[in-house]
């Protein structure tokens, strides 16, 4: 799903909070949340999770390596749409139920969805709820 596809969740007016998106991978034990965050504007980027072993790559490679939830596999960011992560630091929250990866985005984006202008988004947090998703959200959830 990428570029102005206006049909798709990534482009759509319509709020479409996915409430169940975890459940569909609770058989996946190990796995946890990471922040990830640009090391030197400090914007955050988009939330991905690692397993053990995507966790190790990303320390070996220095770059960033995550479990993807919906392909439900290995996913090193960059490797398709060459957009890489370098991975600068990793944080971790005072409970160490979630990890925090501080990156430099090494390509012209980060986000796999495209602008009007089809350049790769520098976040995947490029939609702010207006008013009238929020009364959605308030009334019908």
């Amino acid at each position: 799903m990428q570029g102005n596809n206006f049909d798709s969740i990534e482009e759509t007016k319509i709020v479409r909070l996915d409430f169940k998106k975890l459940q569909s991978i609770s058989e996946i034990l190990e796995l946890l949340p990471v922040i990830v965050q640009n090391y030197i504007t400090k914007e955050v980027l988009f939330l991905a999770y690692v397993t053990p072993e995507t966790l190790k790559k990303s320390i070996e490679l220095k770059e960033a390596v995550f479990f993807s939830t919906t392909r439900k596999e290995e996913w090193h960011k960059g490797k398709t749409s060459q957009n890489f992560l370098e991975l600068k630091e990793i944080r971790v929250n005072c409970e160490q139920n979630c990890l925090l990866f501080l990156v430099i985005p090494k390509n012209q984006g980060v986000c796999h969805t495209k602008n009007s202008k089809n350049e790769y988004r520098t976040t995947c947090f490029y939609r702010i709820l207006e008013n009238q998703e929020l009364k959605y959200i308030k009334e019908y959830l």
